[in-house]
């Protein structure tokens, strides 16, 4: 098999064993540098997927209900969030956007096949301009920012059992703060970035207390690396 039929079966059956309730399955799938960076400074876009790679992330977005980033990705790159390059569904784009700052001009919000979720704190006063999308208003947390948590279990209500987390890094980092990430889909493109890294401080401050992908796999996809796997976490982080 190729590293998509690979991963296509080890995520298949990963969901299949999940069986949560509370929440839906959860893939972190992101492009990252050698070094760990996704884009050379905050609010800018970098490709560094190549082609291959580009086209198993759309295989990747079929197999979820649905697609999730922050608004920081929806401003840098404004994305469609959609599967273009192979058959297949297009999953429900969400975005998790605290003081809803998506623009009505962005892409997101002008889909016609699935509007978009957007999950806030904040209730549309219809000064906005945004029509097209479905506001998801849930209490502030502590930071004063939307609970992933709460988050994760209210789109689990609305019947999406899988979810695939695409970025930026602050929710990169919120997901595996949680302890909310069941799987692992990483892209290593063979450069050196030295810029903004994918993965924040997590707040650990033992070894055993960080996740481990366990178990990993890794194939080589053209001039990329493919690192997949499960993850694990420590009881305490439960």
């Amino acid at each position: 098999m190729n590293p998509t039929q690979q991963i296509e079966q080890w995520l298949a059956q990963s969901k299949s064993r999940a069986g949560r309730c509370d929440r839906p399955f959860i893939s972190l799938c992101f492009a990252q540098s050698i070094d760990g960076s996704i884009t050379i400074k905050p609010g800018t876009s970098l490709a560094l997927s190549g082609d291959a790679s580009t086209k198993l992330t759309h295989h990747l977005r079929a197999m979820h209900d649905g697609i999730l980033v922050g608004v920081e990705t929806v401003l840098a790159d404004d994305p469609q969030l959609s599967v273009r390059e192979c058959e297949g569904v297009s999953p429900q784009p969400i975005v998790i956007d605290s003081d809803l700052r998506i623009p009505p001009q962005a892409k997101l919000c002008q889909r016609k096949d699935r509007p978009c979720w957007v999950v806030s704190t904040c209730a549309d006063d219809g000064k906005n301009g945004l029509d097209n999308i479905d506001i998801m208003q849930l209490q502030a947390s502590a930071d004063g920012r939307v609970c992933l948590v709460e988050a994760m279990q209210a789109i689990k209500n609305r019947g999406i059992n899988s979810v695939m987390v695409e970025g930026g890094a602050k929710l990169i980092t919120g997901f595996l703060q949680a302890g909310l990430v069941d799987a692992l889909v990483i892209t290593i493109a063979p450069i050196v970035v030295g810029g903004y890294k994918a993965v924040g401080d997590l707040g650990y401050s033992l070894k055993s207390q960080l996740p481990r992908i366990e178990p990993m796999y890794l194939e080589r996809l053209e001039s990329d690396i493919i690192l997949w796997g499960n993850v694990q976490y420590s009881e305490q982080n439960q």
